[in-house]
């Protein structure tokens, strides 16, 4: 790996200035909508592993890959706000959502929330993800072609609308399963993911225009969840297992729940955080296991020493499935780099100087590609993990600090279930020979094409 003519580390008696991208910042802000990976890549390879960046109409945001600096962000998450450094994401989310509070408010929040994603709501849940894959395979055939990501797609909406909502029939449930999938679709491509992060595309010119449309579908999300809310004042809650339900009952320290908004605005966060992102990781996943016949055949052998009919919670700690699955998110970012950082004064990182203007971007892709760290990072190997333990801050597929993502036991659980179900019961294969490349799905990164595959038998 290349590094920077002086390290970042290196003595100094005066900190370091972070070295800008030589570039237009218009050039450097389509760069990041359409190719963020190699724009990260060329930039580290020219600067190091400190370099700030300038996009145009957007604050300055300065992008860190390397995990010793990592470690001092990190570990003192209490010096930086977060929550402000995401207003680009309220027009999706909401201005309640977790993502974009600070302080005292993020603290209670995420403290409300934690219960519903740990501990034995897991095997409740568990169950019901392996059933709602099962339910989605029993349409397969031999010969059949289907597109990778469509299919992962609808059994992470599928999980989101029961697990998550509570819902599983009725016409609440269709209108809401057929809405988001539209709002989502709006923004599926490099193009189209250019009106979050362009103002001048934020224009509302009716449920027609892209930006009107966006607002209209999430309008429409905002009063079905509202119904549902109202809906479920009068049932007894006690006796149900879904987030929505539990987030209804939690009660802070002053005896506090939280409000409707807040409600529709995590239940909106919670969709787009753990349907899109599931659903491309499993895809890639899929790919990567029929890329390399070697690896699918260990898959086999792993999860040949289990029945099907194995507690879930059991079935998906196999040791090669779960390093695949580390391994997948490895290898591929969903987000191009963490959520930014503000210092909430001026301080010193890595030797370099930061003041209250600085946007930082802790880089997963970066860390996940030094070549020290992930020797021939672009190979897929998921030995790796069989061989070594990685620190947190070598190894951050759903963050770090107190920013790490609440429901990642319940996305890892559900990355390696619906992968176990499926090798347990279908034999598959690529559809088509040539590579699979990313492109821009909004704030997330996608295969293109969606990695289309073929049924070849049942097992």
């Amino acid at each position: 790996m290349n590094s920077s003519p002086v390290s970042p580390l290196s003595p100094a008696t005066t900190p370091l200035t972070v070295p800008n991208v030589d570039l237009p910042n218009w050039w450097q802000l389509w760069r990041w909508i359409q190719g963020p990976l190699e724009f990260q890549a060329e930039n580290r390879q020219r600067y190091g592993d400190v370099f700030e960046l300038d996009f145009w109409g957007l604050a300055r945001g300065v992008l860190v890959g390397d995990p010793v600096v990592a470690e001092e962000i990190l570990s003192q998450d209490f010096r930086f706000d977060v929550g402000r450094g995401n207003l680009l994401a309220e027009p999706l989310l909401g201005i309640n959502s977790l993502i974009l509070m600070d302080g005292d408010r993020h603290r209670r929040e995420r403290k409300l929330l934690m219960p519903s994603f740990h501990g034995d709501r897991l095997k409740t849940y568990s169950h019901q993800i392996r059933q709602i894959t099962l339910t989605a395979l029993q349409h397969w055939q031999p010969g059949q072609r289907f597109v990778a990501r469509s299919f992962m797609q609808d059994i992470t909406l599928e999980v989101i609308i029961q697990v998550i909502f509570g819902l599983n029939q009725g016409p609440r449930y269709k209108t809401l399963k057929a809405i988001l999938v539209q709002w989502l679709d709006l923004i599926d491509s490099p193009l189209r993911s250019s009106i979050l992060f362009l103002r001048v595309l934020q224009v509302d010119w009716g449920k027609y225009s892209p930006w009107g449309a966006m607002r209209n579908q999430r309008q429409q999300i905002y009063d079905l969840l509202q119904a549902e809310i109202e809906e479920r004042r009068s049932q007894d809650l006690s006796q149900r297992t879904d987030i929505l339900s539990l987030m209804m009952e939690a009660r802070d320290e002053q005896g506090e729940a939280l409000s409707d908004p807040e409600l529709r605005d995590e239940m909106l966060t919670l969709m787009f955080a753990g349907h899109e992102t599931t659903a491309t990781i499993l895809a890639w996943a899929i790919y990567e296991i029929h890329h390399n016949p070697a690896i699918k055949d260990r898959l086999h052998q792993d999860l040949a020493t289990v029945p099907a009919s194995t507690d879930p919670l059991a079935l998906i700690q196999l040791p090669y499935l779960k390093a695949v699955s580390q391994e997948v998110l490895r290898k591929y970012p969903v987000i191009p780099s963490l959520f930014p950082r503000i210092p909430q004064e001026s301080m010193v990182l890595g030797g370099y100087q930061f003041d209250t203007s600085h946007l930082i971007y802790i880089s997963g892709y970066l860390l996940h590609h030094r070549e020290e760290i992930y020797p021939n990072p672009q190979q897929f190997n998921p030995d790796r993990f069989l061989d070594r333990t990685y620190s947190p801050y070598e190894y951050l597929p759903f963050g770090g600090g107190n920013r790490r993502c609440l429901g990642y036991a319940l996305a890892e659980m559900e990355l390696r279930l619906v992968l176990a179900t499926i090798l347990q019961h279908f034999e598959l294969e690529l559809a088509e020979s040539k590579p699979v490349v990313y492109q821009r799905r909004g704030f997330t990164l996608s295969p293109k094409g969606g990695v289309k595959m073929r049924v070849l038998q049942a097992l």
